[in-house]
């Protein structure tokens, strides 16, 4: 180590991971009770130091990994926190990111293992550190995401209804969409493939499945709203 790094203070790399799931009502997010101290026993995200080997990115997909038992999901590095007050314990830069994950997916076990729980948007308890604030910057990024990318593809089933599509972007922008105006625009992208197959466990008649189409979106730039 050269003379002009040793003069410089050391300090910890950390990565937090804001994961969002819906249950088909609403978004919710993946919280755990931390396992140390400082803060012992309170909710936190879920995140990890970085190795001495691993890039950032290497160090969130394995904390997602072990979470979520899950090594291939959406992840999108949102923001750096470096507030020098942050962590108490030590001088503790963090990177956040946040990712998206079908509910169905998730094994329930991991819940018990790593006391974790899932909170709707509306109901996020008391967080450690500055863990609020990447929610809140979180949700704010899922929003601008929902715009431009169908996020359906990492929240839905591979098969859904349009009204399970509809209630997606409600809870995502915590607000009320008119159905016929919301069915014109999403079918006026292209952007879905209507299959034949219709889900009936809602209604009689039953309501057609749709599935995106991947090939069409990633060919045309239009925004969703």
């Amino acid at each position: 180590m050269t003379k002009a790094y040793q003069e410089h203070a050391s300090l910890y790399v950390a990565v937090d991971c804001i994961i969002f799931g819906f249950d088909g009502t609403e978004i919710k997010a993946l919280l755990v009770k931390r396992a140390l101290e400082p803060e012992k026993g309170k909710w936190s995200l879920m995140g990890g130091f970085v190795g001495a080997k691993e890039s950032v990115h290497d160090a969130a997909s394995r904390v997602l990994e072990n979470l979520t038992g899950l090594d291939n999901v959406y992840m999108e590095q949102l923001n750096c926190f470096g507030d020098v007050k942050r962590d108490e314990a030590a001088r503790v830069v963090s990177i956040a990111y946040f990712a998206l994950i079908k509910l169905d997916d998730y094994e329930e076990a991991l819940l018990k293992k790593h006391q974790a729980g899932w909170f709707s948007l509306n109901k996020i308890p008391t967080v450690v550190f500055d863990h609020k604030e990447m929610i809140a910057l979180s949700i704010e990024r899922l929003q601008q995401k929902a715009v431009a990318y169908p996020i359906g593809f990492e929240l839905l089933p591979a098969k859904f209804t349009m009204q399970q599509l509809q209630a997606l972007y409600e809870a995502v922008y915590n607000t009320h969409f008119d159905k016929r105006n919301f069915t014109k625009k999403i079918l006026s992208l292209n952007l879905l493939n209507r299959l034949s197959e219709k889900e009936k466990a809602t209604s009689r008649k039953g309501s057609f499945l749709y599935m995106f189409d991947k090939r069409k979106y990633n060919q045309s730039k239009k925004l969703l709203f």
